[in-house]
């Protein structure tokens, strides 16, 4: 009988302490610093959230929700929508957010995250129904503005702030895509021609360039050739009438030394060139008579 009563209290006893390791297991919580505690005592929240550290939890009565407080990136996956000029094409895109109250995320919304993944997707169309093809292929930094906005606007409440917003992918229809490649096709042609008559005309003007600079440089060239041939010609006359005057004036010096009976003998051998020329015509100096007076000498009677 004493056995048996030992038995049934040790099992007690040893239930008592499994009970009491759990509950303190449960009491004692160690929360991280990017985590918080929104915990409801009794089906009331605290007015405060619990954390970081050591939290102490009552059993049975705190029931505690965690909440992450770092910046949280979502995926909103291929959603059709219809443009302003009724073509369907398909976006996904990524939204990033950060919840600044604990509290506010879990009292005012069940789950806030496929909450906000929904209106992200609604928002989407909305946005994209307003805005042609043309501006949504090329405005997507107008598109992300327009939907983080939007999606801030209804999460602020939550206490959740959508930080950003970017489009990865946008998919057009067949036809669109087929129009765009020959689009892109025909704006290639385009360019190449483009450049291809630019340096054309590179080309020509640089021919036209050269022809020109050719011609200066022919034309200098034929005005500086000119002017050395008109520095020799003016040196080859100057040396020439340098010469000529020296040669004169080594005659006159050479003029002074002759005496007149050395002239009236110079006239004799021109007399006989006379005379020997077929000429019946001579011409005659007034000065010869007084030479040859001087050669033959005067008359004592004249």
């Amino acid at each position: 009988m004493n056995g048996l009563i030992g038995s049934t209290l040790f099992c007690i006893v040893g239930a008592l302490l499994f009970v009491g390791v759990i509950a303190l297991f449960n009491m004692i919580r160690v929360v991280p610093e990017y985590q918080r505690l929104v915990v409801f005592r009794l089906g009331r929240v605290l007015d405060k959230p619990k954390g970081p550290g050591l939290v102490i939890l009552i059993p049975g009565v705190d029931r505690p929700i965690k909440v992450d407080l770092r910046e949280q990136l979502r995926e909103v996956p291929h959603q059709v929508s219809i443009t302003k000029d009724n073509a369907p094409i398909s976006i996904d895109f990524l939204w990033y957010f950060k919840v600044l109250d604990p509290a506010q995320s879990v009292l005012q919304v069940g789950n806030f995250e496929a909450a906000a993944a929904g209106i992200a997707a609604t928002t989407l169309r909305a946005v994209i129904g307003g805005i042609p093809l043309d501006d949504v292929l090329s405005e997507r930094e107008h598109i992300n503005n327009m939907l983080r906005t939007r999606l801030d606007e209804v999460t602020e409440r939550w206490g959740v702030k959508v930080t950003n917003v970017e489009i990865r992918e946008i998919v057009p229809p067949r036809e669109v895509q087929d129009a765009m490649n020959r689009q892109m096709s025909a704006e290639r042609i385009r360019r190449a021609l483009v450049t291809e008559s630019m340096g054309d005309q590179e080309a020509a003007k640089n021919r036209a360039e050269g022809t020109k600079q050719a011609a200066i440089l022919s034309a200098q060239g034929e005005r500086e050739s000119n002017i050395l041939r008109a520095e020799g010609d003016k040196q080859s006359q100057a040396l020439r009438a340098e010469g000529f005057a020296v040669a004169l004036e080594k005659i006159f010096e050479a003029a002074k030394t002759v005496d007149q009976k050395t002239m009236t003998l110079q006239y004799f051998e021109a007399l006989k060139a006379l005379g020997a020329s077929p000429s019946t015509k001579f011409i005659f100096p007034m000065e010869f008579t007084s030479m040859m007076e001087n050669f033959l000498g005067k008359n004592p009677k004249g």
